[in-house]
């Protein structure tokens, strides 16, 4: 597993939980990413990254995919449930 080589930005609440849930679920990013297409979410794998490393501010939309597809509420997400 690769280690994260910058820290993490102050662009978004959500990219440190979406890892760790997705982690949690055993999928990598491109299968995330295939997932939210499949929703019509259509991001790119940097993108994504910037996401995750929390450098890339999400929409509502995305929001509300990633919840639903990491099986977590969108307020575990921003952090407002345990």
């Amino acid at each position: 597993m690769k280690t994260r080589k910058l820290p993490l930005g102050d662009r978004n609440m959500i990219g440190a939980r979406v890892t760790i849930a997705r982690k949690e679920l055993g999928i990598k990013q491109v299968e995330l990413l295939s997932k939210l297409q499949t929703v019509g979410i259509d991001i790119s794998v940097p993108a994504l990254s910037l996401l995750e490393g929390q450098k890339r501010p999400e929409s509502d939309l995305e929001l509300n995919a990633l919840a639903n597809i990491l099986n977590v509420s969108v307020d575990w997400l921003m952090g407002r449930d345990s």
